[in-house]
């Protein structure tokens, strides 16, 4: 697969999962958060927040390609 390609659908994926993460998140958010103390929104907003670059980081390797020797 040519790299061009590789890198405009790797881009497209991972406004996608932004996009579905960020959704998901905030809708957990308000079901459950509702009647939790501060801290309880900070830790889940934490976590949340850093817990997308898992995927992406997979997306983003897949994008370079494999490794050259």
């Amino acid at each position: 697969m040519p790299v061009r390609l590789r890198k405009f659908i790797g881009t497209i994926l991972i406004i996608v999962l932004v996009l579905v993460y960020a959704l998901v998140a905030n809708t957990i958010a308000v079901a459950t958060l509702g009647s939790a103390p501060w801290w309880g929104h900070l830790l889940y907003f934490l976590l949340t927040g850093l817990l997308w670059i898992l995927p992406a980081m997979v997306i983003i390797k897949w994008m370079a390609g494999p490794r050259q020797q």
